[in-house]
C-alpha cells in the first residue's frame, strides 16, 4: 500500500497557473414589487420536462399543476454578479508546452452555475505532462454527484495513461516498486470550489496502476494509444472499475459508501483533447461540444462536435433497439426515455441499467451500506428484461484545426435547454470580439405590431454594449438564465431564477457546467501549411 502522500502526489499535481473570482452574496432581498413565476411557467414546461433522473416525471407534474407562486425576490446587481461568478475560472496557457512545441490552446474560461444542491454537475481541466495535448471535461451527474465525482477525478487519468509509451508506463511501474517519486501524470486546473474524494485516492491509484500493468502486458501497446483509441477505452474500462468496486469489499466505510454510490448514481460526459493533430471529442450522453468558427468574410457559425445521446437522436434509438429482442421494441425506449426512466440513452454508473436484478439485490442487501442514508433504494425498471440496456461507451469525432476555428464551447445540457448551438456561439462571439451580432427574428417577433417591433429594436440597440462578464462562460450562463421569450436579456427575469430557493430552483432550470477553450489560431495555419 502507498502512503497517503504520495497518493496524493500522483492525483493532485496541480498547476500554479490559476486565476478566480469568488463572491459570496448575503440572504435574498425582498422586495415590494412583485415579479410572478408564473412568466417562468412556459419556459419550465418546454425545457425543464428534459431532465435526466427518474423522478422527473413526478416533479414536473407537482410543480406545474400547483398553485402559481407568488414569490417577491429581487437580487441587487452585486448579488447577482456574485451569485454568477462564484465558480467562475479564467487560465491562460503557457505559449509553450513543457516538450518546447507550441500550445495549441491560448487559454480556458470556465463557470458553473447550481440548481440542485449539493451541484450535481463536475468539470475537470488538465495538461498531460507525459504526452502532448489538453483534456476539458464537462460531466452532468443525476441520481445525485456521487458519479460525477469520481468520473471527473479519475477519467482525464484512464485517458493519459493510455497515450502513455510503453517505457513511460515502465517508469510509473519502477517508481511504485521501488517508493521513489511517481512522475506526474497531469496538471489539473482546478477551482477552489471543486471537490476530490481524497480519502478513496488509495483505491483509485490501486486500480489506475492495475490498468497500466495491463496495458503493459500487451504485447501491442508500444508507442500508447492514438486519443481517439484512448478516449473510447477509458471511458469503458472506467465504468467496468466503478461496476467492480461496488461489488468487492473496500478498506473502510466510507471507501464502500463511496463506491456504491457512485456505481448506483449516474452521469453523461464530454471531453475533449485538444493538441497540435487537432480535436478529439468523446461524448457519452447529452452534454455537447461545438465549435465556433469564423469565416473569411466575419460571420459566424457553429459546428457540432457531437450528437446527443437521446430520444431526439434517431440513429441512437436504433443502436439500442437493436440490442435487445424484436420484443422489446415498444418498451425499451417509453416517453422518450430508457425503459421510461432515463434520458440519456449512455453514461457511466447507473448499473440500475446494466447489472441483473440478482446482482443488483446481492450488492446492496449483503453490502453492509445504510442505504437509506446514501439515498439508494431497491429499485428496477419496468420491462427489465435483457440488461444491459445503458452503455458508457462514447461516440467519438476528429476535427483537424484551422485558421478559422476560434472557440469551442463544452457544456452540460442545462446550458443546451436554454440555448442553441448557433445562440451559443453568437454569444461567445460577441464576447470575444466586442461586435453585437443581431439574432435572427424569430417566429414569435414577426407577429408584433410595428410599436412593439420598435421596441424590440430600441432594446436591441441597448443591448449593443460591452459584455458585462470578462469570463465567457459567465456570459453564456447570464444569457441562458436572463434571456426572454424574445431573445433578449431580461434583469427582472433573472434576478427571480437566481433567487429561487432550493426546493424550486430545479423545476425551472438545471445545473449548468460551462469550458470555453480558445485556440492559438497562428498554430493552426502553420499547420495547415505543412
Amino acid at each position: 500500500m502507498m502512503s497517503a502522500n504520495m497518493c496524493t502526489r500522483l492525483l493532485y499535481h496541480v498547476g500554479s497557473s490559476r486565476l478566480s473570482t469568488s463572491f459570496t452574496p448575503g440572504l435574498y432581498a425582498l422586495s415590494a414589487s412583485s415579479f410572478s413565476l408564473n412568466v417562468l411557467h412556459s419556459r419550465a414546461c418546454s425545457s425543464r420536462g428534459r431532465r435526466s433522473d427518474g423522478d422527473s416525471n413526478q416533479v414536473r407534474v407537482q410543480g406545474l399543476s400547483s398553485p402559481v407562486h407568488k414569490l417577491e425576490f429581487q437580487l441587487g446587481r452585486l448579488q447577482i454578479d456574485g451569485l454568477l461568478r462564484a465558480n467562475e475560472q479564467s487560465v491562460r496557457i503557457p505559449e509553450f508546452d513543457r516538450r518546447g512545441g507550441p500550445s495549441p490552446v491560448l487559454k480556458f474560461e470556465s463557470n458553473q452555475f447550481a440548481a440542485n444542491s449539493p451541484l450535481e454537475d463536475r468539470r475537470s481541466t488538465a495538461t498531460c505532462l507525459q504526452t502532448r495535448g489538453m483534456l476539458f471535461g464537462v460531466y452532468d451527474g443525476h441520481g445525485g454527484h456521487a458519479c460525477a465525482q469520481v468520473v471527473s477525478e479519475r477519467l482525464p487519468y484512464y485517458v493519459a495513461v493510455a497515450m502513455m509509451s510503453e517505457s513511460g508506463l515502465e517508469d510509473l511501474e519502477a517508481a511504485m516498486e521501488t517508493l521513489r517519486p511517481v512522475p506526474p501524470i497531469l496538471q489539473w486546473y482546478k477551482h477552489h470550489n471543486d471537490y476530490n474524494y481524497r480519502e478513496s485516492a488509495a483505491l483509485y491509484i490501486n486500480h489506475l496502476r492495475v490498468y497500466w500493468q495491463e496495458l503493459l502486458a500487451s504485447e501491442e501497446h508500444g508507442d500508447g494509444m492514438s486519443p481517439d483509441e484512448a478516449l473510447s477505452y477509458a471511458f469503458q474500462r472506467l465504468d467496468s472499475d466503478l461496476s467492480l468496486e461496488a461489488q468487492v469489499p473496500q478498506a473502510s466505510d466510507l471507501m464502500r459508501n463511496t463506491a456504491v454510490q457512485a456505481a448506483f448514481a449516474g452521469c453523461t460526459a464530454c471531453v475533449a483533447h485538444v493538441g497540435s493533430e487537432g480535436i478529439f471529442v468523446a461524448n457519452a450522453g447529452d452534454c455537447r461540444a461545438v465549435l465556433g468558427v469564423q469565416e473569411n468574410d466575419g460571420s459566424w457559425s457553429a459546428l457540432p462536435l457531437s450528437l446527443d445521446h437521446n430520444a431526439a437522436n434517431t440513429a441512437e434509438l436504433e443502436r439500442v433497439r437493436s440490442q435487445h429482442p424484436a420484443s422489446e421494441n415498444q418498451t425499451v425506449i417509453v416517453d422518450e426515455r430508457l425503459l421510461g426512466v432515463l434520458m440519456p440513452l449512455r453514461g457511466f454508473g447507473d448499473v440500475r441499467f446494466k447489472w441483473s436484478r440478482e446482482l443488483q439485490q446481492s450488492v446492496l442487501e449483503n453490502g453492509g451500506c445504510d442505504l437509506e442514508a446514501l439515498n439508494i433504494y431497491q429499485y428496477a425498471p419496468p420491462n427489465y428484461l435483457t440488461p444491459p440496456y445503458l452503455e458508457a461507451t462514447p461516440e467519438v469525432t476528429y476535427h483537424r484545426l484551422r485558421p478559422q476555428d476560434r472557440f469551442l464551447i463544452l457544456a452540460s445540457d442545462g446550458l443546451w435547454d436554454e440555448l442553441d448551438s448557433e445562440e451559443a456561439v453568437r454569444l461567445v462571439a460577441e464576447h470575444l470580439t466586442g461586435v453585437h451580432l443581431q439574432a435572427p427574428v424569430s417566429a414569435s417577433q414577426r407577429q408584433l405590431s410595428l410599436g412593439q417591433m420598435h421596441q424590440l429594436l430600441l432594446r436591441r440597440q441597448a443591448r449593443a454594449t460591452p459584455a458585462i462578464d470578462l469570463n465567457a462562460a459567465t456570459h453564456l450562463i447570464r444569457h441562458a438564465l436572463g434571456t426572454n421569450e424574445y431573445g433578449e436579456m431580461d434583469q427582472e427575469r433573472l434576478s427571480v431564477m437566481l433567487a429561487l430557493p432550493d426546493d424550486l430552483a430545479r423545476m425551472y432550470r438545471d445545473d449548468i457546467t460551462v469550458t470555453v477553450v480558445y485556440f492559438n489560431s497562428s498554430l493552426n495555419k502553420s499547420s495547415r501549411n505543412n
